[in-house]
């Protein structure tokens, strides 16, 4: 196994043990589908999958260091495709996918803008989408139908038996770039986080050893294989390692969460990554009859990982599911960046994770996490991310780059041995500042402990998505009868949902309440079709409502401050 003792006897990702362990029958995948019988996928099924996939991509003349988009649906498919990339040695990506939530136009156009950009030589999706993506990009659109007709036959069979072949895998130097992790934002254009074999590996082994983890260990997720989260944590660490993984798609837990709960009784998972949105989705959607029976005492660690965490979500979860076996110590928590591979810090399991109970005005004007008695009028607990991982540094530095003491909230920057190489052909970008990575997130720490509160740059997190404010609003400005450039889009935690909620403040030029009803119901539907998220609040508004800066800017905080007065939101 691959830990921080064994670390120097792994080289690439293709030294994993899914693909190199003696013991081929032992299961490297459990792939389940509402509907459907599981799919046991053994180790020497998943190698022979990957290998016809390898000697397919070479067939179609991919070759090493060529980008290859993934964007299938979720499925064993999109597994083999990207393993098989690597083994030919070129750069896998994984893409969301095209759902009917989106306007396929402009998914089409974010697309072609991303392969031109990133020089992409060949994009995998379905069937279906093929032909009609191929009329938006400048590269090969693959779909299943190409290799449907080829089988894998004994000459890639034999070399199962004989990995070391001189044309499979080709040889690769541990600083190459391995993939791509394209962040979970709502448009294509993110920056594409450009990993090496030695990041990721490091992390691997890193996050393993703060986990604990064991050959005993089963991980069970339902997390898109495009987000850092689903991609390490609930893919290439079990394979890597070697431990079973339980698949479902994450379609199937949105409408059926309770599909989890059966995955971790029936497998006797131990680990699961989710993000803070899921506490809340599993407590109040699975219903009682659902979980009767379900024992979850199997888990060593619920991990909290890519939103703010509330410690009212870790409650809820525990309150609603404690007699299926769920403990305190169960919910861990992660504090992660594809920027770092993922995972930053790390608490440890079988503790409960520290709280601290600060004045939360404090906090907020004075940026000082003050420590209050839980009766104080002004007391909010803030639930730690844990520590750091080993081989990764954190300092919480002031605005002129000093680092600051204990309990002073300052940006969180990060310095470690899996750091991305390079945002992927970007040389105008250039992530690090004397070796340290500037994360936008707001924090704080004490004795050792990464306290995350908020972020710099005003992103919103919405049930785990990235979200960009200036893409919103650029949506709401043509939506006929808002005023363009008027426009301001706002995070709203919310403490029921466990997550951020949408709200938009648009100035308008009618007052005329049917048509207001009209441009309400237009910008919502606007931005679910080009985004595919849900707006919670509109707010529509006359001139002058709108708070500028000094220098003529929209201010964001101002107004959302000046939305909540009105709304008596404290």
């Amino acid at each position: 196994m691959l830990t921080l003792t064994t670390r120097p006897s792994l080289h690439t990702l293709l030294d994993a043990v899914a693909l190199t362990a003696v013991d081929a029958t032992a299961p490297a995948i459990i792939y389940l589908q509402t509907d459907s019988l599981p799919e046991i996928i053994s180790r020497q099924m998943f190698r022979q999958a990957v290998i016809g996939y390898a000697n397919w991509l070479r067939r179609l003349s991919i070759q090493p260091g060529d980008l290859v988009i993934i964007a299938h649906t979720q499925n064993l498919e999109s597994i083999y495709a990207f393993w098989g990339a690597l083994l030919v040695g070129a750069i896998p990506s994984m893409f969301p996918t095209l759902t009917e939530k989106l306007d396929a136009d402009i998914y089409m156009h974010h697309m072609a803008t991303l392969v031109r950009l990133s020089a992409v030589k060949a994009v995998l999706t379905t069937d279906e989408f093929a032909p009609q993506l191929q009329t938006a990009v400048d590269c090969q659109v693959l779909g299943r139908l190409e290799i449907r007709d080829w089988e894998i036959g004994g000459e890639d069979t034999a070399r199962l038996r004989d990995y070391q072949s001189p044309d499979l895998p080709i040889s690769q130097s541990p600083d190459h770039i391995a993939f791509l992790q394209h962040s979970s934002g709502t448009t294509g254009l993110q920056k594409g986080v450009a990993l090496s074999h030695t990041a990721v590996l490091n992390q691997l082994a890193s996050h393993s050893d703060s986990l604990h983890l064991n050959e005993q260990d089963v991980i069970v997720s339902w997390l898109p294989l495009y987000h850092d989260m689903g991609l390490i944590a609930g893919f290439l660490l079990p394979l890597v390692q070697g431990i079973p993984l339980v698949l479902m798609s994450p379609f199937d837990w949105v409408s059926h969460p309770a599909l989890l709960l059966r995955a971790i009784h029936d497998y006797q998972g131990t680990l699961c990554w989710l993000p803070n949105f899921a506490y809340n989705h599993c407590a109040r959607r699975i219903r009682a009859r659902d979980k009767e029976g379900l024992s979850l005492a199997s888990m060593r660690l619920f991990i909290n990982c890519s939103e703010p965490v509330r410690h009212d979500s870790h409650q809820l979860f525990l309150a609603a599911f404690a007699e299926n076996g769920v403990r305190p110590e169960m919910l861990g928590v992660s504090y992660a960046m594809a920027e770092n591979t993922f995972a930053v810090t790390q608490t440890v399991p079988g503790r409960t994770a520290v709280l601290d109970t600060v004045d939360e005005q404090e906090l907020t004007h004075n940026q000082y996490a003050k420590s209050v008695t839980a009766d104080d009028p002004h007391a909010a607990v803030k639930v730690s991310c844990g520590p750091v991982i080993a081989g990764t540094e954190v300092a919480v530095w002031d605005g002129d780059g000093r680092v600051l003491p204990d309990r002073y909230v300052g940006e969180i920057a990060i310095r470690s041995n899996c750091m991305l190489t390079e945002y992927y052909r970007r040389p105008d970008l250039r992530p690090f500042v004397n070796g340290w990575y500037k994360t936008g997130d707001r924090g704080y720490t004490v004795n050792g402990e990464v306290f995350v509160i908020g972020r710099d740059k005003d992103l919103i997190i919405n049930a785990g998505k990235n979200i960009y404010p200036q893409d919103i609003e650029a949506i709401v400005n043509d939506v006929p009868g808002v005023h363009p450039g008027r426009t301001v889009c706002f995070g709203v935690s919310d403490e029921k949902e466990g997550t951020e909620l949408i709200a938009v403040v648009a100035e308008v030029k009618t007052s005329n309440p049917a048509e207001r009803k009209e441009i309400n119901k237009t910008i919502r539907q606007e931005v679910a079709r080009q985004n595919g998220v849900t707006i919670s609040y509109v707010h529509l508004v006359g001139p002058h409502w709108l708070l500028k800066t000094s220098s003529g800017k929209i201010a964001r905080a101002a107004n959302r401050e000046k939305w909540r007065a009105e709304r008596g939101v404290e």
